[in-house]
This record gives structure tokens, C-alpha cells and sequence, in this order.
């Protein structure tokens, strides 16, 4: 166990609870840690992600499916969505198949599929569709090229826009616009807010680990 001072403003009986209880790393600390347990650890502090998968094809025509747990709203006006990919220091057929043909998909993941989703993680060869290789569905919407999943419940389609490298760890953030937005009526509320608890809507924290999220409470619009 390490112990530090630091400032605390509270109640001293709180302060020698979390004295005892808690666990301190510093970064160099952090650095040490074996790299799976750190990786891990790390993945998993920054609490539940959306879990999605990303659907894309290549121009000979194969198809690829891959789960991300990094996609994040950019923008509403215009809409835009972005996801992390880790450094292209080996093959990545999403991020290749994504330069060639300028389009993807991001598919929610459902608390009823989310085993065939964790499945499409493997390294299957270029050749090898995840979609037959686990089970799941592709679906064509009018002539957007890239493939959606039919038992996704909220389906998107993007074109690419920009991709910005992230300095400090060699990863990418990739940008894409909303073309297409498909999901079930019912889901929309009045305000064009979304019931996702409605939905099975999965959600992923750490690296291997899936939650059914619940709905706690829905908040106004917060005026100082």
C-alpha cells in the first residue's frame, strides 16, 4: 500500500477511510505494472463505454466487422461521430478499408448479440468476413456502400471526413458524418431524445467485460 500527503478539505474520519482503503499509483507506478494488468486496469478506470460495432468493405469487396468501445459524439451541427483506433503499426483492415472506400457503419450493440460482437475482436484473415464468422447480418441501406448490421438497433452510416494523430501515443482520432441514421421509431421521445434503455442497449467497460446499462433519471435543461 502507498501513502501520500495531500490536501483534504472534509471530514478526518472520511480522509483516514480513504488513507486505508485506497490504492495510489503515480505514473511512473502505472509504467511498471505488467503490461496486461495495466492495460486492464486502465481501460477499465475510465468507467462504461458505448459499445459498437464497425462495419466496413474494402473495394474488392470483402467485408469487415470489428468491435470499438472509443466511438464519441463530435458534434450535432453538422452531426459527427468519431472513434480512436491504436496505432497502425500492423494491419487494420477497418482503418484500411476506411481510406479506400471513404465509408463505415456503427452499429449499436445489443445485450442479445453482444457475444457474437466480443467474437469479431479475433484476428480473422483479410479474406474472412466476421459477419459469416459469427453470425451476424449484413444489410444494405439504398446505395450507401458499406454494410450495417440487421440485429443492431441503431445503425449509422458515415462517410469519413478527417482523422487527426494524436502526438502523444501514436493513435488516431477518426471523424466521420452522419449520412444515414436508422433506429426504431418507438425509441424517439418528443425532444429527439433517445429511450436506449428500450433498446438492449449493451455498454463495455475495460477490455472484455459487457454491462446492460439502466436508466437512472432524466434532467432539464441546468440554469445556474
Amino acid at each position: 500500500m502507498t501513502f501520500r500527503l495531500f490536501w483534504f478539505v472534509g471530514n478526518l474520519n472520511t480522509f483516514a477511510q480513504i488513507a486505508v482503503m485506497d490504492k495510489m499509483f503515480s505514473f511512473d507506478e502505472i509504467m511498471g505494472l505488467p503490461s496486461r494488468f495495466r492495460a486492464n486496469l486502465i481501460n477499465k478506470v475510465s468507467g462504461y463505454k458505448p459499445a459498437n460495432l464497425i462495419g466496413t468493405k474494402s473495394k474488392s469487396g470483402h467485408t469487415n466487422l470489428a468491435v470499438f468501445n472509443s466511438v464519441v459524439h463530435i458534434g450535432a451541427n453538422p452531426p459527427y461521430l468519431g472513434f480512436i483506433l491504436r496505432p497502425i503499426t500492423v494491419e487494420r483492415h477497418t482503418y484500411e478499408n476506411i481510406k479506400e472506400t471513404g465509408f463505415y457503419t456503427i452499429n449499436q450493440i445489443t445485450t442479445a448479440i453482444h457475444k457474437k460482437a466480443h467474437q469479431t475482436s479475433a484476428k480473422y484473415e483479410r479474406g474472412i468476413s466476421e459477419f459469416d464468422a459469427v453470425g451476424l447480418t449484413e444489410f444494405y441501406h439504398e446505395d450507401f456502400y458499406a454494410p450495417f448490421v440487421v440485429e443492431s438497433h441503431i445503425k449509422i452510416g458515415l462517410s469519413f471526413q478527417e482523422e487527426q494523430l494524436i502526438k502523444c501515443n501514436n493513435t488516431h482520432l477518426v471523424i466521420g458524418k452522419i449520412e444515414h441514421l436508422i433506429l426504431p421509431e418507438t425509441a424517439i421521445l418528443e425532444d429527439g431524445d433517445v429511450a436506449l434503455e428500450e433498446l438492449d442497449t449493451a455498454a463495455i467497460a475495460g477490455l472484455y467485460n459487457y454491462y446492460k446499462p439502466e436508466h437512472l433519471a432524466k434532467y432539464g435543461y441546468i440554469k445556474p
